[in-house]
C-alpha cells in the first residue's frame, strides 16, 4: 500500500497543483480540502469518516470555547470532549490490541484482539488537531470561524500522513491570506526533489542491507555484519523520515505554506540533548509545549523535573508504536538526558571529538531498540554486537554498500548543503543536478519493489 501510495502521489500532485493554481483565491482552500480528502481516501477510504469527524469535533468544540470564555465549566467540558475524542481514537486504533495482549499475559485469559488497520497518519494529525483545541482553550489563538479553512489545516495533504506536525498557529495567517511567486514555487520544487532523493536513492538503498541482515537471522551473522546492519538502519531511518519531511515542506512551499523544519543534521550532535533539538523537531516541540511545560517543566524541584522528563520520554516512546521496545527506546533516551542534565553535559562541551563518538555509539544502540520489536531477537542481536563473533560475511556486504555508506555519511553533515549553495547560482549546473536526482529517483521507483516509508506505520 505504501509503495502504491507513493506512485499515486506522483500522479496526484501535478493535477492538484494545476487545479490549485487556476482556482480563484477565494476557493483555493476548498480545492485543497477536496484534493486532500481524495488523496487520503484513496489510501484509506474506510477511515474517511474519522477524518471528517476530526474536523467537525475540533471545529465545533473550539467555537463553543470561543463563545463561552466566561464559563470555565463549559470550556473545560469542551476541552475534555476534544481530548477524549482525539486520544480515544488514537488509543483505540493504535493501542487496543497492545493492552489486550498485555492483559492476557497478566491474567492468563485469552481475550481476542480486534482486527484493526492503523489509519494512515493518525499519530500525526491527532496531535495536530489537539494542539489547535488546546491553544484555543488557553486563549493563545482565536477559534477558526471558517470550516473550510479549518478543514484545510487538518487535511493538508503534504504533511497529513507523516508530518511534520504543523500547529494551527504556524500557518493561521497563510490559511487566510497567502501569496506565492515563481521563486517560492521553484524553492519548493528544489526542496521536494532533494527530499525525494534522500528517501529513494539513499534510504531505500542502504535500508536493504538491514533487510538482508534480518533475513539472514541474527544468530547467523558475524559481529562486524551486525554493526554494519544497524548502521545501515540508522541511516535508513534518518534519510527516510527527513526525506519525507523535506518532500512535505517542498510541497507546502508550492502551495504557499511555510512548514516548520523537522530535521537539522542530527547526526552531528555532541550530546543526546542536542540530538533531540535536531531530530523530529516538531514532535519534540509538541511534547515540550503540551506535556512538559504543563507538568511544570524545570520550574519545579529537581526530582519533579526528572519525573516530568520521565513522563515525556515514556510518552514519546509509546507514541512511536504499541510495543514495549518503543517504551524502552524512549526510556533509554530519558536515562541519558537525565545523566547529561545532572553532570555529563558540561564535560561533553570540553571535548567535541569524544562527545561525537559518545553520541554516535549510543544512538546506533538506540536504533537497535527501535528496530527490533521482539525482545528475544533483540537480546540475540545485542549479544551479537558485543560477542566478537568472527566471520568474513561482512566483507561481501561492505563491498556492495561501501559507496552507499560514503554517500550517506557525506549527506548527513552540512558540507553538501554548503557546496550546493555555492554552485546553485549557476543555473545550468543547478538544473542538471536537480534533473539527475529527480530522474534517478523516478527510475528507481518504477523499477524497485523495496520502497517502505518507515514512519507511515506510526
Amino acid at each position: 500500500m505504501v509503495f502504491s501510495s507513493i506512485i499515486f502521489l506522483f500522479r496526484f500532485l501535478p493535477i492538484t497543483l494545476l487545479l490549485y493554481y487556476i482556482a480563484p483565491s477565494k476557493i483555493k482552500n476548498a480545492v485543497l480540502v477536496v484534493c486532500s480528502l481524495f488523496f487520503y481516501s484513496w489510501g484509506e477510504v474506510r477511515y474517511f469518516p474519522i477524518m471528517i469527524a476530526s474536523v467537525l469535533v475540533d471545529y465545533t468544540v473550539s467555537l463553543i470555547i470561543e463563545k463561552n470564555r466566561s464559563s470555565t465549566v463549559i470550556c473545560r467540558i469542551c476541552m475534555g470532549i476534544s481530548l477524549f475524542f482525539n486520544l480515544g481514537m488514537l488509543f483505540f486504533f493504535k493501542y487496543t490490541n497492545f493492552f489486550i495482549e498485555n492483559f492476557n499475559a497478566l491474567t492468563g485469559l485469552s481475550l481476542k484482539g480486534i482486527a484493526l488497520t492503523l489509519p494512515l497518519g493518525i499519530s500525526f494529525y491527532t496531535f495536530q488537531t489537539l494542539s489547535y483545541t488546546i491553544d484555543v482553550y488557553r486563549n493563545k489563538t482565536t477559534a477558526e470561524q471558517n470550516i473550510i479553512d479549518f478543514a484545510a489545516f487538518v487535511t493538508l495533504f503534504p504533511q497529513l500522513i507523516a508530518g511534520p506536525i504543523v500547529k494551527y498557529t504556524d500557518i493561521s495567517q497563510e490559511l487566510r491570506n497567502r501569496k506565492f511567486d515563481l521563486a517560492q514555487i521553484n524553492d519548493g520544487i528544489t526542496t521536494f526533489i532533494f527530499g525525494l532523493g534522500k528517501k529513494v536513492l539513499i534510504a531505500n538503498n542502504i535500508g536493504s542491507l538491514w533487510n538482508q541482515v534480518q533475513d539472514l537471522g541474527f544468530t547467523n551473522v558475524s559481529t562486524p555484519l551486525a554493526w554494519l546492519g544497524i548502521l545501515a538502519y540508522s541511516f535508513q531511518i534518518y534519510f527516510d523520515f527527513s526525506g519525507y519531511s523535506l518532500m512535505a515542506i517542498g510541497m507546502g512551499k508550492m502551495l504557499g505554506f511555510e512548514f516548520p523544519q523537522n530535521f537539522h543534521y542530527p547526526y552531528i550532535s555532541k550530546s543526546m540533548t542536542e540530538f533531540w533539538r535536531r531530530w523530529h523537531i516538531t514532535l519534540g516541540s509538541w511534547f515540550r509545549e503540551y506535556v512538559y511545560i504543563p507538568l511544570g517543566g524545570n520550574r519545579v524541584s529537581k526530582p519533579r523535573t526528572y519525573f516530568n522528563i520521565f513522563i515525556v520520554w515514556a510518552a514519546t516512546g509509546f507514541w512511536h508504536g504499541a510495543s514495549w521496545n518503543f517504551v524502552l527506546w524512549g526510556l533509554f533516551f530519558f536515562l541519558f538526558l537525565i545523566i547529561e542534565k545532572a553532570f555529563l553535559l558540561k564535560h561533553l562541551e570540553k571535548s567535541h571529538f569524544f562527545a561525537h563518538i559518545y553520541v554516535c555509539f549510543f544512538l546506533v544502540l538506540s536504533w537497535a531498540l527501535f528496530a527490533i520489536t521482539d525482545f528475544s531477537q533483540l537480546g540475540i542481536f545485542l549479544q551479537k554486537l558485543f560477542s566478537l563473533s568472527g566471520g568474513n560475511d561482512w566483507m561481501y556486504y561492505m563491498r556492495n554498500y561501501f559507496i552507499t555508506f560514503l554517500v550517506a555519511i557525506f549527506c548527513s553533515v552540512p558540507l553538501i548543503e554548503k557546496l550546493y549553495n555555492k554552485i546553485k547560482r549557476f543555473s545550468i549546473i543547478n538544473l542538471l543536478i536537480l534533473s539527475m536526482i529527480f530522474l534517478s529517483s523516478v527510475a528507481y521507483l518504477v523499477d524497485a519493489t523495496y520502497n517502505p516509508f518507515l514512519y507511515f506505520r506510526f
